[in-house]
């Protein structure tokens, strides 16, 4: 280390760099004074550089070593950059939906006029500090290798959620109302269907699995389930092969429909099912309330169907109801 007379201390290292620089200056005085002297051409020939390099020195040479200090070529502003009126949709679009998430802000402003990717988005909402998405210390888990569907219906995920008791009335609580939704997603187009019920019971489940099969315009050949009471009785007979069968499983049967149970106390596995309920609590939930349970069947019919024509980055930002189109397109061609 050496410690200069201003207390300022630099290393070896900082020091054999700032004599590389000055080295470099001094070699390219050299070549420019000798250009000056005997002509570009020939200090291009001693010295092999180019001599638009050469003369590129010349002009920025003023007689001072300091002259020829490289500087950035980097441009003042991007060609790219976003625009002043864009950033302002942003601000307003952010300041007015304080809970929206990236993607949901990003169609939003798609509808209003915004070209730009979602990538570019998110890079902007850094850059304005207005996104600051933490990294998780949560050790990362590592999937098993998934088979990914090849065709509509050949397995959907079907799984029950709460109507959370934040989002009823206090007349509903104080009655002692329970809404639960029923929910399937197929996965390979990630198109959904929801239904609400007052019960959670296996009776409820099997009438749901005659609304699945309506609602979807393909036949179903698997549906995946957690061990729930209202789908199995898996765990309270011990995996036994001959346990009673539920009004849910004996539905299934009837259909000729699959059933596969996932591995106890894994919700992972039914994820696509399980996520979609984690957007369904941001996008329709939050700050929602219901008067009755009619209400919340009637409002839940214009979210759904938007859901279902919403772009989604698993689908390469297509949505569900494009992917399913496109598949259609795609066997048509094939057929013809």
């Amino acid at each position: 280390m050496i410690k200069l007379s201003c207390q300022k201390t630099i290393s070896y290292k900082e020091v054999f760099h700032m004599n590389s620089i000055t080295q470099e200056l001094k070699y390219k005085q050299s070549i420019v004074k000798y250009a000056l002297r005997n002509g570009v051409t020939a200090a291009s020939i001693v010295y092999k550089k180019h001599r638009k390099t050469i003369y590129r020195w010349i002009d920025k040479y003023d007689g001072t070593i300091a002259s020829l200090t490289n500087k950035s070529r980097r441009p003042h502003t991007s060609p790219n950059a976003h625009t002043e009126s864009e950033i302002k949709l942003i601000r307003n679009y952010k300041r007015k939906n304080k809970e929206t998430g990236l993607v949901v802000l990003w169609v939003k402003l798609m509808q209003a006029g915004y070209k730009r990717s979602i990538t570019s988005l998110y890079r902007m909402l850094i850059k304005l500090g207005i996104y600051n998405k933490v990294p998780s210390k949560k050790k990362k888990y590592e999937p098993k290798l998934y088979q990914p569907m090849r065709y509509p219906g050949e397995r959907v995920q079907v799984d029950v959620k709460y109507v959370p008791k934040a989002c009823m009335t206090k007349e509903l609580i104080e009655r002692n109302e329970r809404y639960y939704q029923y929910t399937a997603i197929d996965e390979y187009t990630r198109q959904r269907v929801i239904w609400f019920a007052k019960e959670h019971s296996t009776y409820e489940s099997s009438k749901f699995v005659e609304i699945i099969v309506k609602k979807f315009k393909y036949k179903i050949e698997e549906i995946q389930t957690d061990n729930g009471f209202e789908f199995t009785k898996r765990l309270q007979y011990k995996n036994d092969p001959n346990r009673p069968k539920t009004m849910f499983e004996q539905k299934l049967k009837e259909l000729n429909i699959k059933h596969k149970l996932i591995k106890p106390y894994t919700p992972r596995h039914n994820g696509k099912v399980e996520r979609s309920h984690r957007k369904d609590q941001e996008r329709f939930y939050h700050n929602k309330i219901f008067y009755s349970f009619e209400d919340l069947v009637n409002r839940a019919k214009y979210y759904i169907k938007d859901y279902n024509n919403f772009p989604m980055s698993p689908l390469k930002w297509k949505s569900p109801n494009d992917k399913y189109e496109e598949y259609i397109r795609n066997e048509s061609s094939i057929i013809a």
